[in-house]
């Protein structure tokens, strides 16, 4: 197979409006966790709430993306997990629009937890940009034309990582950028967009990471602020150059949050800390050291910080002080990161239950317990009034 596969047929390709009620990438827009949609569903379960549901053709820890009427995700199957999904639904209807595969090129080695299909997609008015765990990657139009194609451990041989990779591509500055942390070549790069092709390059440290990079507007710069285990790196989004390194912002799984002159990072449980043009500060303003992620992200929503972790236990401090307003246990572990919006956050465990909480209060207030009863990993996405829950086996639109 060609390293890079072609396709002339870019300049046709339909065009579907981005609009801000979108979910277009991981952790939905500007990587917060937050969505300013109204009128959300409080109460489900397999047999009511259910505006439709798609049967999946395999498994998933990635998360649903929208952007205009148009739902999609990826999914792995085949006995050796070598065989990569990417579909499209109708928002509105839960119709497949569309269905393509992939053969692997790279290692299908991983923990047993996860699979190939764990990197969320990005999608933007033109489509869908799709990265999997064995280092294949595909764009393809809003109507399932494959624009290109790359397999990067054909372009990078050593690229390892026996647990799995799951860090995302995202968007910024016109241009794809790629997180590859691993045991092997390890980079971040940012790809052209119409062909797939390098525009930049830099090398990171040959350990392996799970994160995903934060999106930073400062004046006319765009910056990429990428996490590792050896500390957090803020890059020239347009050039790949190195700005600055805070060596005590490393992480391999979470994810932080940027809020203003202020980030909101999980480390020492989870620290707020200052940040400008030059840096992060060097102490944090406060460190909430019982706040504990594990696979999941702190969430930022309505002055406080929540986090949830391996044993179930939500985590809520207020954002300004730092001072823990409650710890609850709840059934579960979690993996995917809590969700908010309209005074309300979602937390979805990893056996299907999600715990809504009243996100106006101090107090630890349970709206609703709610349980589809199957794996879920990914982080639900919100859009259109409804959300969006993708399990092992398919995927589910809840809401009117």
């Amino acid at each position: 197979m060609n390293r890079y596969i072609l396709t002339t047929l870019f300049a046709l390709a339909p065009t579907v409006t981005l609009s801000a009620s979108d979910w277009p990438q991981f952790r939905g827009p500007n990587a917060t966790g937050v969505s300013d949609e109204k009128n959300l569903p409080t109460e489900w379960s397999k047999t009511k709430g259910i505006a439709w549901k798609a049967d999946l053709p395999g498994r998933g820890a990635s998360s649903p993306v929208i952007v205009g009427n148009r739902v999609y995700v990826t999914c792995s199957s085949g006995t050796r997990d070598d065989r990569l999904h990417v579909l499209c639904f109708d928002a509105a209807t839960g119709k497949q629009l569309w269905h393509r595969q992939l053969q692997a090129t790279g290692s299908t080695a991983c923990h047993p937890k996860t699979c190939m299909a764990a990197n969320t997609p990005v999608a933007d008015e033109t489509g869908v940009y799709a990265l999997f765990a064995t280092g294949d990657m595909a764009a393809f139009d809003a109507d399932g034309t494959l624009r290109w194609y790359r397999s990067l451990v054909g372009d990078y041989p050593t690229i390892t990582n026996a647990v799995g990779m799951a860090s995302s591509p995202i968007l910024a500055a016109g241009r794809l950028i790629v997180p590859m942390d691993n045991a092997g070549e390890s980079f971040l790069a940012a790809l052209d967009t119409k062909y797939g092709k390098n525009v930049w390059k830099v090398e990171r440290p040959r350990v392996i990471s799970w994160t995903t990079p934060l999106v930073r507007t400062v004046g006319n710069a765009t910056e990429l602020l990428f996490a590792g285990p050896k500390g957090l790196t803020n890059y020239d989004a347009t050039t790949g150059e190195t700005r600055w390194t805070f060596k005590e912002g490393g992480g391999s799984v979470p994810v932080g949050t940027l809020d203003g002159d202020s980030i909101y990072l999980p480390v020492g449980g989870v620290s707020r800390f200052k940040i400008d043009a030059k840096g992060i500060a060097e102490k944090p303003e406060w460190a909430a050291r019982d706040a504990r992620s594990s696979y999941s992200s702190p969430l930022l929503y309505s002055g406080k910080v929540y986090t949830t972790d391996g044993q179930g236990f939500i985590t809520c401090v207020d954002a300004k002080s730092g001072k823990q307003n409650y710890k609850e246990r709840v059934k579960g572990a979690f993996s995917a990161s809590a969700v908010a919006a309209e005074g309300k956050v979602y937390f979805l465990n990893e056996t299907g239950i999600c715990t809504v909480l009243d996100g106006k209060s101090d107090a630890f207030e349970v709206i609703s317990t709610n349980d589809l009863g199957e794996t879920t990993l990914g982080t639900p996405a919100i859009a259109g009034g409804r959300i969006f829950i993708r399990s092992d086996k398919a995927i589910y639109a809840i809401g009117k």
